[in-house]
């Protein structure tokens, strides 16, 4: 029997390729199926996201005089319905789940010792072992965190309302996401961000992100010392540039990151934050024990745990495959999608234009709103890297991240032909950028 420790995206695709190839798989799951992509990540920002791009989107066309009103959000009524949808997707996931013959265990904790494992305290005998246990929220230890009013990605479904104000600590993508979410709601936004905000991502996609939060305040370069407050929180001690002071709170959103979640999984080797550490195979130290997802580390995306997930499995059943996460695509929701993808070149140049009108941008046009293409080339035309700003973005830089990934340059692109209407620049641009090459190697500046 091979057990899978964990039903989120990286245990639950391992383990139904495992039993696709015949073999006895228990998949054992303390929680719900679908782990926290469909509870508390991907799929609650997804149902939050397309209610705050509606009422955007209303905004501009109630500006315009396009319709009459825009819509107002009925906050309760939405969390309720998120959590409906989110069980009806669990149940297919478990129905489809069974139906590749994987036999699920629930309301159980799995846990390992070295080589031997446990459901529950029973231990039971296995062939190979995939953990799969996940992440939780980063929870900072400091005075008055537990305070009413200070909420996590996972207990944000307790809000009684839409709140009048809200800080979000944090400043990375979720934290982005769900201060566009709460604007759009008609919250009153601060960010509070320990270093800088979204200071990883491309500045031309930084600067698009900035503008859609425009009238959230953020403060960068800023620690969180304590959550003050008597039984429910009234403020935040801060500390910026050395500088202490509070800032006013009543509801707080932690958006700090996500840590391993590997406290049941003893005897192997692990990391500074808890993350198992693995191969290029999804081996840990211990042979016959396998890690993916979350709970080996960063990138924490849920298509880098599934695609983990399969090269355990392949693994395990004898097949030598080794993970290859160069241009690993990613996004960012806001009332445009902000994606992108890179291999860290230092030499490549790049060109940038702005996003053309199509579906779901063309009444951006007034306000200058299309998003943007943008790729970096080397001088043969490898791509080495994209970024896109509009509807549709995450799609299309996934596709382009795997042609690059394939090795595909600039020049492919000269037979490419592409949908139209369409709001994505980046294949005429990829056409323009071949011209250009060739006309810059044949000497016809």
């Amino acid at each position: 029997m091979i057990l899978v420790l964990g039903g989120g995206p990286a245990g639950r695709i391992g383990a139904i390729r495992l039993a696709a190839a015949g073999k006895d798989v228990t998949l054992v799951e303390s929680g719900g199926i679908g782990g926290q992509c469909l509870h508390y990540g991907c799929m609650p920002v997804c149902a939050l996201n397309d209610a705050a791009r509606l009422v955007k989107t209303s905004q501009r066309l109630a500006d315009l005089s396009v319709i009459d009103k825009k819509p107002t959000v009925r906050f309760k009524e939405l969390l309720a319905k998120t959590k409906e949808i989110q069980q009806k997707i669990a149940g297919i996931l478990d129905a489809e789940t069974r139906e590749a013959g994987v036999t699920l265990v629930y309301g159980k904790h799995g846990r390992t010792q070295g080589r031997q494992a446990f459901i529950g305290n029973e231990p039971v005998d296995t062939d190979a072992i995939l953990v799969a246990t996940g992440s939780r929220p980063n929870v900072p230890n400091i005075e008055g965190i537990g305070l009413h009013g200070v909420y996590t990605t996972h207990s944000l479904w307790e809000m009684p309302k839409l709140p009048e104000d809200i800080t979000i600590i944090g400043g990375g993508v979720v934290a982005a996401e769900f201060a566009f979410i709460f604007q759009t709601f008609g919250s009153n936004v601060r960010v509070i961000a320990r270093t800088g905000f979204l200071k990883n991502i491309d500045p031309q996609l930084r600067s698009l992100a900035l503008q859609e939060l425009e009238g959230v305040e953020i403060l960068e370069n800023t620690g969180l010392l304590s959550v003050e407050g008597c039984g429910g929180v009234t403020g935040l001690r801060v500390t910026t540039e050395g500088t202490e002071g509070t800032v006013p709170a009543k509801t707080v959103l932690l958006a700090a990151g996500i840590i391993p979640r590997s406290e049941a999984v003893e005897g192997v080797r692990k990391g500074s934050s808890g993350e198992i550490l693995v191969d290029d195979h999804m081996r840990t130290t211990v042979p016959g024990v396998y890690a993916a997802g979350d709970v080996t580390g960063p990138p924490n995306l849920t298509p880098v745990a599934r695609y983990q997930g399969t090269i355990a499995a392949d693994n395990i059943l004898g097949i030598d495959r080794a993970a290859d996460l160069r241009f690993v695509p990613q996004s960012i929701s806001l009332g445009h999608e902000l994606a992108f993808c890179g291999n860290g070149s230092t030499t490549a140049g790049s060109i940038a234009i702005p996003g053309p009108a199509g579906p779901g941008s063309f009444w951006d046009v007034p306000y200058r709103d299309t998003g943007l293409a943008k790729v970096r080339v080397e001088d043969d035309g490898t791509l080495a890297g994209i970024a896109i700003a509009g509807p549709g973005a995450g799609l299309i830089t996934g596709y382009l991240a795997f042609l690059a990934k394939e090795g595909y340059s600039a020049h492919d692109f000269e037979e490419f032909i592409e949908v139209h209407p369409s709001t994505d620049g980046a294949y005429g641009l990829l056409k323009y950028v071949s011209g250009m090459l060739k006309k810059r190697k044949s000497g016809n500046h």
